[in-house]
């Protein structure tokens, strides 16, 4: 699969949230989608990208965005990072890596030698409409959500 550019439209997906409830990229047609994919939960990067994203929700939300998480973790992982970091929004576990798989964001890692498959950090901005208009490749984790605010205000 070729990588996604902004303009292109974004790969429909259904998967379980934190909660074990069903959810579609298609629930949110028609608004504004901040769809960012992070390695694991509860890790440093991880955490600290999740709570930019919580202290600043109220005010992304006003801007009219729907914030949703998406990681290899299952249900159960979720759960407990939601809970412990007080998360108002949606994680979705992607066990299976269709959804990394169909962002082209599964990809080989390398760490101390050691190589891996393993999820990118990178944030898509999904228009209501559903395509792709800004791709955040080089995501900074305390700042996740003004980096999302500045291109958007570019």
């Amino acid at each position: 699969m070729s990588e996604l550019k902004e303009g292109d439209a974004a790969p429909k997906f259904t998967a379980k949230d934190q909660n074990g409830n069903t959810v579609a990229l298609d629930d949110f047609t028609g608004k504004d989608v901040i769809l960012y994919f992070y390695p694991k939960d509860d890790t440093p990067g991880c955490t600290a990208e999740a709570c930019d994203f919580r202290d600043n929700y109220q005010s992304l939300q006003q801007q009219g965005f729907t914030v949703i998480g998406v990681s290899t973790d299952d249900e159960k992982s979720h759960q407990k990072f939601v809970n412990k970091y007080q998360l108002p929004f949606t994680l979705i576990s992607d066990t299976e890596k269709s959804i990394v798989e169909a962002y082209g964001v599964w990809i080989e890692k390398n760490m101390y030698g050691k190589k891996y498959m393993g999820t990118a950090r990178k944030t898509f901005i999904i228009e209501k409409g559903g395509v792709i208009k800004k791709i955040i490749e080089k995501v900074d984790t305390s700042a996740s959500s003004q980096q999302v605010i500045d291109l958007l205000n570019k």
